[in-house]
């Protein structure tokens, strides 16, 4: 199967923003950086701290930035940043695409389709890393969007750093296809689930960007 010509990240020009509901994390450590830079040039603990709190503040900024996206067009684009873990036939007729974030990708996702907001659901879980299989037991978000294709659905996973998964809308929204519908703190996994008949354009290893990457074929 040949890789899509969309996994290329296409952010504007605008500039990056950061995540919503990114502050619980942010603001404390870049608080302490701020503070121990100031002080450094008076104490020798302070300058010990400041190295460290300023590195891990910058990671933080780089973890939850939020890029604008030129959005992609085509059925169903990929609601995450992040790598083609598995491509699975279910049960149901549809077809479940697993898509693994690193610490390292943007941790925004995005809806799939056009559509309006017909559930979100919580399940409690545990925190295993999500390469794992046991992580379809994680905590997770559910989401059902009803859109042109039917009801599509989407599941956040949260991992092993991933404690945290944060809903933006709520249930009845009408979205726009590549809208912002949540953040996973620290990434971890999105599965999609395509309605029978529908063919998948990506393939395991394939690399997919939020709001860019084709996920389905015509």
């Amino acid at each position: 199967m040949p890789h899509s010509q969309t996994s290329a990240p296409r952010d504007s020009r605008v500039g990056v923003r950061l995540a919503r509901g990114a502050s619980p994390w942010l603001l404390p450590t870049v608080a302490t950086a701020a503070l121990s830079l100031a002080k450094a040039r008076r104490s020798g603990a302070a300058k010990a701290v400041a190295v460290p709190a300023t590195a891990l503040a910058a990671g933080m900024l780089w973890f939850f930035r939020d890029p604008e996206r030129e959005i992609a067009t085509g059925r169903v684009i990929s609601p995450a940043d992040g790598v083609v873990q598995s491509i699975m036939p279910w049960k149901d007729g549809r077809t479940r695409v697993a898509i693994f974030m690193s610490p390292l990708n943007v941790h925004v996702n995005r809806a799939p389709l056009a559509g309006t907001v017909t559930s979100v659901e919580h399940i409690p879980g545990g925190f295993v890393p999500a390469f794992n299989k046991e992580s379809e037991n994680n905590e997770r978000v559910v989401w059902h969007f009803d859109t042109e294709l039917g009801d599509i659905e989407m599941i956040q996973i949260a991992g092993a750093v991933a404690r945290r998964i944060v809903p933006y809308i709520p249930q009845g929204t009408k979205v726009e296809q590549g809208e912002r519908i949540g953040l996973i703190r620290f990434g971890s996994r999105v599965d999609l689930y395509l309605p029978e008949g529908v063919e998948v354009a990506v393939e395991v290893g394939q690399k997919t960007v939020a709001g860019v990457t084709r996920i389905d074929r015509d």
